[in-house]
């Protein structure tokens, strides 16, 4: 099963190496919001190859049939997780509702839109 239309994986593929990058970078924004999650520092570089090797896994799935889908439903997990983290800790500001559950939505939606 590959993607169809592709365009939706692509986005979502550049938004988690954006992503990845912004948690390499560490700007105050990222900083905020893991720490606001209670994200212990020590797996903040995991969360950079996380974010890495989903971008990979769904620009690898264009042409590796199921690996897109995987790859698209891992991202959902991820941010199903997140979300959860957010809400246990309370950190339901801004980046809550409109990076997180954006995030949700934007992977659920391609989910939906490439592969269903």
């Amino acid at each position: 099963m590959l993607p169809d239309p592709r365009w939706p994986v692509v986005l979502l593929a550049i938004v988690q190496a954006a992503d990845a990058l912004l948690v390499l970078l560490r700007p105050p924004f990222i900083v905020a919001c893991l720490d606001g999650v209670r994200l212990p520092r020590r797996w903040w570089p995991l969360l950079v190859w996380l974010k890495a090797a989903a971008a990979a896994g769904l620009i690898a799935g264009l042409w590796v049939p199921w690996l897109g889908l995987t790859t698209s439903v891992a991202v959902v997990a991820y941010f199903v997780v997140a979300a959860t983290m957010h809400v246990r800790s309370r950190y339901l500001g801004r980046d809550f509702w409109l990076n997180c559950l954006g995030m949700l939505a934007m992977s659920v939606a391609v989910v939906l839109v490439s592969f269903l």
